[in-house]
């Protein structure tokens, strides 16, 4: 926001240098053709109504050509047939060459000089005076102070309002990672003020609508756990039919870890952040894992910030994938340390994932062409892993493994 005030306050600060520069142009060039045309002939006709003729003294011309010259505002001089400047005001002028016609206008020594010949045969010089140079520059000076005036008195309220927009920024940033409480406050009665009034009441809709959905999860977890635990029992308790009972047991796992990986999954993309924040060994809870499935683990120790719970089901979600599509053999896990984070590798020896399908596998409930229509792989795990990894600070994808078969790489922050 301090770019846009900048901006604000150079644009005032312009706009009065532009003033100024005009100002001073206007100034230096002086009227238009049509002034300097009207004034020719005013001079033309007053001149011969008041200056008095050759017969008359050289103190009587002075004194009615100190009388005409102010009423236009020039400098004159009078001067004889032969040349010879009997009366002047102001600077004295010189006689411009060519007197040919009754009057005309020559350029000379960067004046332009009105040339009139009276009846008498005289002739009389006009010129605007030079301009004053103190004049404009008082001008200048005065069109300058009220530049500084208008920055000094325009950055304190260009401030403030780009500091209202940077406060309602960082609300709305807030908003954006999670913060459901995040409010803007309101102040003043112009169209900022109507921004963070809008931006409060979607946040409330937002925070309504997050909140209600927390409800329901919460109300479906304990409606689908419920009726699981009751069959669970029951099926501790049927008598024969192993197979059948296994069959059972093995849907009823399924079924809950399904459910576990969705109110996981929902709960993370509302939250956006892990609720515990803690040192973890990386590599030992690698290790605790890889124990279950039997894979190989190789790397060093790195420790990582992050909830371990979440963690530990991010690297158990790659290991039963890997598992499950690897054919249950060539499982590797490797851990090592990259800048201040970690990288965690698991690579599998199984029949691999066309390059078109790596990215789509990350989606929720995605099954690649071919897959097994049983199970929870490729359903909620992959997508999870991703959600996990990216609360950590990194990201997940999915790599082809040299000599055949897959490998998923995540990196994590320190």
């Amino acid at each position: 926001m301090r770019r846009l005030a900048t901006q604000i306050h150079a644009t005032v600060v312009a706009v009065l240098v532009l003033f100024a520069v005009l100002l001073g142009a206007a100034w230096w060039h002086g009227p238009g053709v049509r002034q300097e045309a009207l004034l020719a002939e005013g001079v033309a006709e007053t001149a011969g109504e008041m200056l008095p003729g050759p017969e008359r003294s050289v103190e009587e011309l002075q004194s009615a050509l100190g009388r005409l010259a102010p009423r236009f505002g020039v400098d004159a001089a009078v001067f004889s047939e032969a040349g010879e400047r009997l009366a002047w005001t102001g600077a004295p002028l010189p006689l411009p060459p060519g007197g040919g016609p009754r009057r005309h206008w020559v350029r000379l020594h960067g004046r332009v000089l009105l040339s009139v010949r009276l009846p008498d045969g005289r002739r009389l010089v006009a010129a605007r005076p030079r301009p004053d140079w103190r004049h404009l520059g008082g001008v200048v000076t005065t069109v300058g102070l009220l530049a500084l005036a208008v920055a000094v008195g325009a950055w304190p309220l260009v401030r403030r309002l780009t500091r209202r927009l940077e406060r309602l920024r960082r609300r709305v940033e807030d908003l954006g990672r999670g913060d459901l409480s995040a409010r803007a406050v309101v102040e003043g009665r112009d169209e900022v003020a109507d921004l963070a009034r809008s931006f409060n009441r979607a946040a409330d809709q937002i925070e309504q609508l997050v909140t209600a959905q927390r409800r329901q999860l919460a109300f479906a977890s304990h409606e689908l756990r419920s009726p699981l635990a009751r069959l669970r029992v029951s099926l501790e308790m049927l008598a024969g039919e192993a197979a059948l009972k296994e069959r059972a047991a093995r849907d009823v796992a399924e079924l809950d870890a399904l459910i576990s990986e969705l109110l996981e999954a929902s709960r993370l993309e509302a939250l956006g952040k892990p609720d515990r924040d803690e040192r973890v060994d990386l590599l030992g809870l690698v290790a605790e894992e890889a124990a279950r499935v039997e894979a190989a683990v190789e790397g060093e120790p790195v420790l990582v910030n992050g909830d371990p719970r979440l963690l530990r089901r991010l690297v158990r979600n790659l290991l039963d994938n890997a598992r499950r599509h690897g054919g249950g053999t060539g499982v590797e896990a490797r851990v090592e340390r990259v800048g201040s984070g970690a990288r965690l590798t698991v690579a599998d020896r199984g029949p691999g994932i066309p390059e078109a399908e790596r990215e789509r596998v990350f989606e929720p409930f995605y099954r690649p062409p071919g897959a097994p229509e049983t199970g929870v792989g490729y359903g909620l795990g992959l997508a999870l892993v991703r959600q996990i990894a990216r609360a950590h600070g990194g990201h997940a994808r999915c790599l082809p493994r040299e000599g055949g078969g897959t490998t998923f790489e995540v990196t994590l922050g320190a």
